[in-house]
C-alpha cells in the first residue's frame, strides 16, 4: 500500500470534511473497498450505479454492450464529466454532516478535475490495483450483467483506459494492491482508513 501521501495530509485543512474517490480497472476490487468503508458508516455514492440507473430508466435490458454504450453515449452527449457534475452536489450535501464521503468508480480525468476543483485540498484519490488475469477471473465469478467474456472484458478495459483511467491509477494519492483474499483487502482497507482518519484528526 502506498502511504506516501500521508506525509502531506498535515499540510491540508484536515479539520474539514474530505471527499475520497476510488478508481481501478474492472475487477480490481473497488466495489469491495467501498463496501468495507460503508460498513464503517462512511456514505458511498457509486458512479457505476448511475450508469445502471440510466440503463433502467431507458427501459433497456442490461448487458456488457448496453452498459458500455450508455456510458459512452452520456459522455458524448453531455461531456466527459457528466457523471461527476451530476454527483457533486449530492456529495457536497453529504459532506455537511459526514467527515468522509466516498465516491466509488471514478473512471476519467475529466471526473477527477470536477472533484478536485470542487473540494481540493479536501479531496483524495485511492487506486485499487490487481493484475489483469486476476481481475478477469473475478468478473467471471461475480455475476454482474455488465460483465461478459474475455473479448468484452478487453473492450471494456480499452474503453475505460480511453477515458483516462490509467492516468488516474498512476497518479492516485494512495494505492492498495488487491491480489489476495477478501480478508486481506479488509485488513488493508481498515489499515488505510485508520491512518487516513488519524491524519485528519
Amino acid at each position: 500500500m502506498n502511504n506516501s501521501y500521508f506525509d502531506l495530509l498535515p499540510s491540508v485543512r484536515i479539520n474539514m470534511p474530505h471527499a475520497v474517490a476510488v478508481c481501478g480497472m474492472p475487477g480490481s476490487g473497488k466495489g469491495e473497498f467501498a463496501q468495507i468503508l460503508a460498513g464503517q458508516g462512511i456514505p458511498v455514492r457509486s458512479m457505476g450505479d448511475m450508469i445502471r440507473a440510466e440503463v433502467k430508466s431507458r427501459g433497456m435490458e442490461g448487458s456488457p454492450d448496453i452498459y458500455g454504450e450508455v456510458a459512452a453515449d452520456l459522455r458524448a452527449e453531455f461531456g466527459e464529466d457528466v457523471l461527476a457534475i451530476r454527483l457533486a452536489d449530492e456529495v457536497s450535501e453529504l459532506l455537511e454532516t459526514n467527515s468522509i464521503v466516498l465516491i466509488e468508480g471514478m473512471r476519467g480525468t475529466a471526473e477527477y478535475e470536477i472533484f478536485s476543483s470542487r473540494w481540493s485540498p479536501n479531496f483524495s484519490s485511492v487506486a485499487i490495483t490487481a493484475n489483469q488475469e486476476i481481475r478477469f477471473q473475478r468478473t467471471q465469478s461475480r455475476g454482474r450483467p455488465e460483465d461478459g467474456d474475455r473479448e468484452q472484458f478487453q473492450i471494456r478495459e480499452e474503453r475505460e483506459a480511453g477515458w483516462g483511467l490509467y492516468s488516474l491509477i498512476e497518479n492516485a494519492d494512495f494505492e492498495i494492491k488487491n491480489e489476495s483474499s477478501l480478508e486481506d483487502l479488509v485488513s488493508l482497507t481498515n489499515n488505510w482508513l485508520a491512518k487516513f482518519t488519524k491524519n485528519k484528526s
